[in-house]
């Protein structure tokens, strides 16, 4: 499953993806993981969502950051819920259409592995597919 969160560079999706992710964790079976383009959030984040900063990790292309979330998936067997913040930048998806076809691999993923996929993105509800329209939990 995929939960999206929308809007402009600076509208406030990052608090509201951190206050979901705090929330969750309080009744979460599994794992959470919080990915983001720092640590600068680490503070902010309850101490069981494992932070993983991937600018750590020299990731080039949006087939690289589906790699990287299979490692993540291999080595975590239960893990429950993933939070992508800054989802273009960490994503690798410089457009609209690439963060589409990131958004159907993740789809697929999720399904496959029963991991749900929370996102928060720099784009407008326009310029998503249709078929994930029903997926916006917010939009600023």
């Amino acid at each position: 499953m995929i939960q999206l969160i929308l809007g402009n560079k600076g509208k406030g999706k990052t608090k509201i993806l951190l206050d979901k992710a705090n929330t969750e964790i309080k009744t979460a079976h599994g794992s959470i993981v919080y990915l983001d383009k720092s640590a600068k959030h680490m503070y902010e984040l309850n101490n069981k969502v494992r932070l993983i900063d991937i600018s750590s990790f020299d990731l080039t292309s949006s087939e690289e950051f589906i790699g990287f979330i299979y490692g993540i998936l291999s080595q975590d067997h239960d893990l429950e819920q993933m939070y992508l913040d800054s989802f273009l930048t960490i994503a690798k998806a410089e457009d609209a259409a690439a963060a589409n076809a990131v958004l159907d691999e993740l789809c697929s993923i999720g399904e496959k592995f029963d991991v749900s996929f929370i996102v928060s993105i720099s784009l407008q509800s326009g310029d998503i597919d249709p078929k994930y329209k029903e997926n916006i939990i917010a939009e600023l």
